[in-house]
């Protein structure tokens, strides 16, 4: 964790998130690998789990030196670099040195990046954080710059895939033993659009009115209502309508 903070403040990042760590970030020894760089690790931030690390965020970079099923391909760090820098509060997250980023953790990010090397591809995590950091923050443009746009944060995007996941069951697009890996594909493409909030939120008045529709039609065939929705944040009460919506889609905003 020293020598990882030091490689970050080497190339002008200082704002260190730390996930269950198994060691202390606070010890001598981090200090002494640290050099110059304690005041990073003094000033870390400990989570619980990366989702929680990652909530504010709005664009989240993971590090992967290998293909993962199901999830899109690490690009070249030039390639990203215009988003990253677009971005209005970017995360890079790196794993465990011994193994690396899950593919849990990796779908927690909108794209991975692979630091180009040769076939042996073995990097410590000070290497790693000091050549992702460079090229991010340090290194030159070689591709068109994107407009500054403010993506939603992650705690955003996800609930609305807790909402798809809800919407995708509730009308037999998927099980719940196939919509991990539904889920992913999903996942995979609508990260890459990049939705700002209130697009999360124009979305996610869709997938209410689906369930108030399927909750109506149910009700009219005297079947019983459907079980509550277990979604990651806070939604609309009842009988209210979201205003980002402003398409009419033939009813009031249902219950969850």
């Amino acid at each position: 964790m020293g020598a990882a903070a030091r490689a970050m403040l080497n190339m002008g990042a200082s704002d260190l998130r730390l996930v269950a760590p198994r060691g202390d970030h606070l010890s001598s020894e981090a200090a002494a690998l640290a050099v110059h760089a304690a005041e990073v690790l003094r000033g870390a931030k400990v989570y619980a789990t990366l989702a929680d690390a990652l909530a504010d965020r709005d664009l989240s970079i993971g590090t992967t030196a290998r293909h993962r099923a199901d999830l899109p391909d690490p690009l070249h760090p030039a390639s990203l670099r215009p988003l990253v820098r677009a971005a209005h509060a970017p995360a890079l997250v790196f794993g465990p040195e011994e193994s690396g980023l899950s593919n849990d953790d990796l779908e927690l990010c909108q794209a991975s990046v692979r630091v180009p090397t040769s076939d042996y591809a073995s990097l410590n995590l000070a290497q790693a954080v000091l050549l992702v950091c460079y090229e991010f923050l340090q290194g030159q443009d070689v591709v068109q710059e994107l407009p500054t746009r403010k993506a939603a944060s992650r705690s955003d995007m996800d609930g609305m895939y807790a909402h798809l996941k809800d919407t995708m069951l509730i009308t037999g697009y998927t099980d719940e033993v196939r919509s991990v890996h539904t889920l992913r594909l999903w996942r995979t493409w609508m990260d890459r659009a990049q939705m700002n909030a209130a697009e999360t939120r124009l979305f996610r008045g869709l997938l209410r009115q689906v369930r108030w529709k399927i909750g109506e039609a149910r009700k009219a065939a005297g079947m019983p209502p459907l079980p509550p929705a277990h979604l990651a944040e806070r939604e609309q009460q009842p009988g209210t309508t979201d205003t980002t919506d402003t398409e009419d889609h033939g009813g009031p905003t249902g219950p969850e």
